[in-house]
């Protein structure tokens, strides 16, 4: 059936959107604040025959340059300077005042909004007979198209709805300077984050694994087929009620992270669709929905799921990610903490994160913006505080599979499964940032296994305590970095590869001897397999760390009880984990 925009006849040349905002720049920029950038069907249509190529009916070149600025606008981070979206009222003034007949290309109303005739029909649009009128009537048609504009626009203005709760807000449209605030409030948290004393924190951590492991807690407590040996599976994972109270995973963090909450004092969020295809209008139900929201939320899933993102999730503050109950992967990109706080990731895989382009990306419910390309990591911690990845299962993502960067601390990774990977752990991104001595990370009860090569982890300046980890396979080193970082190995069971060539456990790197010599690299407990050996370093800084009381962490014999579940679970509703 012929299109009601399709007519026979002389075809004029289109006016390219290009040409016509050249010609006509104020009158474009008047107009431009009215259209939405992505109200663009529905109003004025473009069909094409059968061929591909030749358009039976295209916008007028006024409302092509209209939509070309606004994806131009879109790219550069510009909002729209009004709230609401361009009507059908408007855009019929516009196109038939400001579009002369002979500047057209067939271009027609959308049928829907063509007049009826007698019998109820849709009439075809039709083209006028005079195809000269339209340059002889170009001031007048100027100056009705400035009356009717202002009016249409008040009424739309004066009809539209009030926002709904469901509704986004347009927002600021400088990124940069955005997040240049986000970074500094980030700041703030992260310096009221840091622990002055370091020591007394791995002390703490060390005694409670130390009660945890106790023959007489464990006799008295762990009956059955549900045995939590280490403090912090100890504090939530034998209680067949954590469907039911799942906030008390809250209450369960240890070591430099033990502040985190993530969404506990929010409402549950349920993720009833695993589709991630709205970047700036996110679907209720998804993902990217919840994490985004200005409140707290504790997200779980209603199913098992593959949720395949298409661009990086940006995740907003006081949010726990549980994927207790469920099987859940997170594959395509990567989990983005930007300047925030308290976040709580567990109970999910996350693999196959790849790099991409970027865009239009919503990052909050008040704000989306331009991004650049995107890493590949599995989760980026930037300029971020009170953080905690537990009982996560991470492999072959394209960059790291854990980052953390950019001044970020108070942060534990804790009871993950690694494995595929080469680059595992980035614990300071670049020489360059002395912002990361006050990073201060936990790494505890991990299983670092099949397939890794280095970075279990790769740290620059800051503070970290590695501890009771499991460290089965690598291929180059276990534990390195530069840039004078401290780091504390307790009680690490450690089983070196067969090269003779890897048997070390640590590699400072590109850096001399006489310079790391002054590190405070020290190994207390470890259990050392297969030829492996820690290279110590300290020196006289090495000296007043043993000047201090260390509480020694479990011996690395018991690792394989401490770890023995690392990775995510597969609970069941109304039994223990």
């Amino acid at each position: 059936m012929e299109n009601a925009c399709t007519q026979t006849g002389h075809i004029q040349k289109p006016i390219r959107p290009e040409a016509f905002i050249a010609r006509r720049p104020a009158l474009v920029k008047v107009a431009l604040p009215l259209l939405s950038p992505t109200r663009k069907e529905g109003v004025i249509s473009v069909d094409y025959t059968n061929d591909g190529n030749t358009p039976t009916c295209v916008w007028p070149p006024f409302l092509l340059a209209l939509v070309t600025l606004q994806k131009q606008a879109a790219i550069n981070g510009v909002q729209p300077s009004s709230p609401h979206d361009a009507t059908p009222a408007v855009i019929i003034i516009t196109y038939i005042i400001t579009c002369p007949s002979n500047h057209l290309h067939r271009a027609h109303l959308h049928p829907a909004l063509s007049p009826l005739d007698r019998r109820g029909r849709r009439r075809p649009c039709r083209r006028p007979h005079n195809t000269m009128a339209g340059p002889h009537l170009s001031s007048t048609i100027l100056f009705f198209f400035f009356f009717f504009f202002i009016v249409a626009t008040a009424v739309t203005a004066a009809a539209a709805p009030p926002p709904t709760t469901t509704s986004f807000n347009v927002t600021v449209s400088d990124d940069d300077k955005y997040w240049s605030e986000r970074a500094a409030e980030a700041s703030e948290t992260n310096r009221a984050a840091y622990v002055s004393d370091p020591i007394t924190a791995t002390n703490r951590f060390n005694a409670e694994t130390l009660r945890a492991t106790s023959r007489r807690s464990l006799r008295g407590r762990y009956r059955g087929p549900c045995m939590a040996a280490n403090p912090i599976d100890r504090c939530w994972r034998c209680r067949s009620d954590w469907s039911t109270d799942r906030q008390r995973l809250a209450q369960c963090a240890r070591g430099f992270g033990h502040g985190t909450t993530g969404g506990a004092a929010g409402k549950i969020y349920v993720v009833t669709d695993a589709s991630d295809d709205e970047m700036v209008v996110p679907k209720k139900g998804t993902l990217r929905y919840g994490v985004i929201q200005g409140r707290p939320l504790w997200i779980v899933f209603a199913r098992d799921m593959i949720v395949r993102l298409t661009q990086e999730l940006i995740v907003s503050a006081n949010k726990t990610i549980d994927g207790r109950g469920a099987n859940v992967h997170i594959v395509g990109a990567q989990i983005t903490l930007q300047s925030v706080s308290n976040v709580i990731v567990h109970g999910v895989h996350i693999h196959h994160s790849a790099p991409h382009s970027g865009g239009m990306i919503r990052d909050s419910k008040k704000h989306y913006g331009f991004r650049t390309k995107s890493d590949g990591d599995g989760i980026s911690v930037l300029s971020s505080s009170n953080i905690w990845i537990d009982h996560v299962s991470m492999y072959n993502c394209s960059d790291g599979l854990i980052d953390v960067v950019n001044g970020s601390t108070a942060i534990t990774v804790s009871n993950s499964h690694f494995t595929k990977h080469d680059h595992v752990l980035l614990f300071g991104a670049s020489n360059d940032n002395p912002q990361d001595a006050s990073m201060q990370v936990t790494v505890a009860f991990n299983h670092f296994g099949k397939g890794l090569v280095q970075r279990m982890p790769r740290c620059r300046y800051g503070f970290f305590h590695v501890v009771n980890n499991d460290y089965t396979h690598w291929q180059m080193y276990a534990i390195g970095g530069n840039k004078n970082p401290t780091i504390i190995s307790q009680g690490n069971r450690f089983i070196a590869p067969d090269d003779p060539n890897a048997k070390e456990v640590t590699k400072r790197e590109y850096t001399p001897a006489e310079e790391y010599r002054e590190w405070v690299w020290k190994s207390q407990g470890d259990l050392m397999m297969n030829g492996a050996f820690f290279n110590e370093s300290g020196g006289q800084n090495e000296r007043k760390y043993d000047q201090l009381d260390f509480i020694p962490a479990r011996h690395g014999s018991y690792v394989g009880q401490l770890t023995k579940f690392a990775g995510a679970l597969k609970c069941r509703v109304g039994q223990p984990c």
